[in-house]
C-alpha cells in the first residue's frame, strides 16, 4: 500500500517534466518565427524601372525591380511576379528557384513584359514571397498610349526652281508621355540633291519637337520622300512625310532691268554703256555684265563686274564690243543667289531702230531674253574720245558731278552745268564787291 504513493509522485514529475520541455520548443519555434518575420520587414524594393516609360499596344518592354536587405540577416526569396490582366510575362521561368539576398545586399528581377489595348493607366502589382514570413509587395504604374510621333513639312519654298537650292525644314512632334530615343531623318527623291543625306537625333522628350533643315536641289519634278525611324524602348517605329515637288519661277528671285543704254562708236570697236537695276526681292551676287554672240566683247570693258546689287538698287555698267550687225546684240548678266546658285538674263537689243525694252531672268544652264533698241551715238574718232574721256564720267557710269550730263555725249554735255557754275560765281563776287564797284563808279 506503500508504494502506491510513491509511484504517483514519479508519474507526476514526469508529466511536469513533459510540459516544461513542450513549452520551451513551443517558445523557441515562436522566436524563430518572429525573427524570420522582423528579417523580411527590412527588404524593400528600393527601385524600379520600365523601359519603355510609355508601352505602344501590344509591345514588349522591361519592369526591372531592386530589392534592398537592410537588416542583419539573409532572407530567402522565391516566385517573384506581376500581377496584371493587361501585363504579361514572357520569361517567367527564370526566377523558379529559391534566391537569398544577404545583409546589406541587393537582388535585381528584370521582367520581359507584353502590354495589351486598350489605351490608359494601369497598376499591376509586383509580388515575391519570403521564407517563413509570407510575402512581400509593391505596386507599379504602367501607361499604355498607342499615340504616335507627327512629323510635316513646316518650312519649304513657294515655288521650288530647277537647279536652285531651297530650305526644307522637317518638324518632328513628340506627343507622348516620355522620350522617343534613336530618330534616324532620311530625305529621298529621284532627281534631287539632298544634303545632308542624313540626320540623327539621339532623344526627343515627350511633349516636344524638334526641326530639321535640309537643303534641296530639284533638277526635275518630283516627290521627295522624308523618311523618319525611331525606337520605343528596343521597339522600332517608322513613318514617312511627303512632298511633292514642282518646278515653277522663283518669286523671290533677282531681277534685272537694263535701263538709259546708250551706243558710242569708236571706230573699230563699240561702247555700250547703262543702268541695271534689281526689281527682285532678293539681293544679286557676283553680278556680271557681257555680250553674247554674234557680238564680240572686247578689251578694255569686255566685261564689268558690277559685284553685289541689293533689291531695288541699280549700278551703271559700260561693256567695249565689236559686231558687224547692231540689229541684234546680246546683253548677258549673270549673277548668283546667297545660296551660290547661278542664274543668267539675256537682254537682245536692236541698235539700228527705236522699240520697247525689257528683260527676264532665267536659271543658268536656261537662257532668258527679250528685245530692245537704242539709239547709237557716234562721237568721234577713238583719239578725241581719249583726249576728252568717255561722256565726261568714269567707269562705272554717272557724270563727273554726280548729277547731269548724259553718256556718250562727251565734255560738251556738261557746258550748262558749267555756265552755270561760272555765273553763280561772278554773282557772288559782284555782292561782296557792290560797294567798291560802287565808288568807282560814284568817282566817275
Amino acid at each position: 500500500m506503500k508504494k502506491i504513493p510513491g509511484l504517483f509522485c514519479i508519474i507526476l514529475l514526469l508529466l511536469l517534466a513533459a510540459t516544461a520541455s513542450a513549452a520551451t520548443s513551443t517558445t523557441t519555434l515562436d522566436s524563430t518565427s518572429t525573427t524570420a518575420q522582423d528579417a523580411a520587414s527590412l527588404v524593400y524594393v528600393s527601385s524600379v524601372k520600365i523601359d519603355p516609360e510609355v508601352f505602344y499596344p501590344y509591345e514588349q518592354g522591361t519592369i526591372t525591380i531592386t530589392l534592398m536587405n537592410s537588416g542583419t540577416s539573409s532572407v530567402g526569396l522565391s516566385n517573384p511576379d506581376i500581377l496584371s490582366d493587361k501585363f504579361h510575362i514572357m520569361n517567367k521561368d527564370n526566377w523558379n528557384t529559391m534566391s537569398f539576398i544577404g545583409s546589406g545586399s541587393t537582388i535585381t528581377y528584370s521582367f520581359l513584359v507584353k502590354a495589351d489595348p486598350p489605351d490608359g493607366t494601369y497598376f499591376p502589382l509586383f509580388t515575391v514571397g519570403t521564407l517563413n514570413s509570407g510575402s512581400i509587395h509593391y505596386p507599379l504604374t504602367i501607361k499604355v498610349d498607342s499615340a504616335d510621333i507627327q512629323a510635316s513639312i513646316s518650312q519649304k519654298p513657294d515655288t521650288f526652281a530647277l537647279s536652285t537650292k531651297d530650305t526644307v525644314n522637317v518638324s518632328i512632334i513628340n506627343p507622348r508621355g516620355a522620350a522617343i530615343k534613336n530618330i534616324i531623318i532620311t530625305p529621298t527623291g529621284q532627281g534631287i540633291d539632298v544634303s545632308p543625306s542624313q540626320k540623327y537625333v539621339s532623344t526627343l522628350n515627350g511633349q516636344s519637337s524638334v526641326e530639321i533643315p535640309f537643303s534641296v536641289t530639284p533638277n526635275q519634278d518630283s516627290t521627295l520622300t522624308v523618311h523618319i525611324s525611331y525606337q520605343n524602348g528596343d521597339n522600332d517605329h517608322a513613318t514617312d512625310v511627303i512632298l511633292p515637288i514642282v518646278l515653277g519661277d522663283n518669286k523671290k528671285a533677282a531681277i534685272p532691268v537694263v535701263n538709259n543704254v546708250a551706243l558710242v562708236s569708236s571706230g573699230a570697236y563699240y561702247t555700250l554703256s547703262g543702268d541695271v537695276n534689281n526689281a527682285g526681292l532678293t539681293d544679286a551676287k557676283s553680278m556680271v555684265v557681257t555680250v553674247g554672240a554674234p557680238a564680240q566683247a572686247v578689251e578694255p570693258y569686255a566685261q564689268y563686274a558690277i559685284g553685289s546689287l541689293a533689291a531695288d538698287d541699280f549700278s551703271s555698267f559700260e561693256i567695249t564690243f565689236s559686231s558687224n550687225d547692231l540689229s541684234s546684240v546680246p546683253l548677258v548678266i549673270s549673277w548668283k543667289d546667297n545660296d551660290g546658285n547661278s542664274f543668267s538674263s539675256t537682254k537682245n537689243l536692236n541698235l539700228r531702230t527705236n522699240a520697247g525694252s525689257g528683260t527676264t531672268g532665267t536659271a543658268s544652264g536656261s537662257s532668258g531674253s527679250s528685245t530692245g533698241s537704242v539709239t547709237p551715238v557716234t562721237t568721234g574718232s577713238t583719239a578725241a574720245r581719249t583726249s576728252s574721256g568717255f561722256s565726261g564720267s568714269p567707269q562705272g557710269g554717272g557724270s563727273i558731278f554726280g548729277f547731269g550730263g548724259s553718256r556718250g555725249g562727251g565734255i560738251s554735255s556738261f557746258y550748262p552745268v558749267i555756265a552755270a557754275g561760272i555765273i553763280i560765281i561772278a554773282g557772288i563776287v559782284l555782292w561782296i564787291k557792290r560797294k567798291w564797284i560802287a565808288a568807282k563808279l560814284k568817282k566817275r
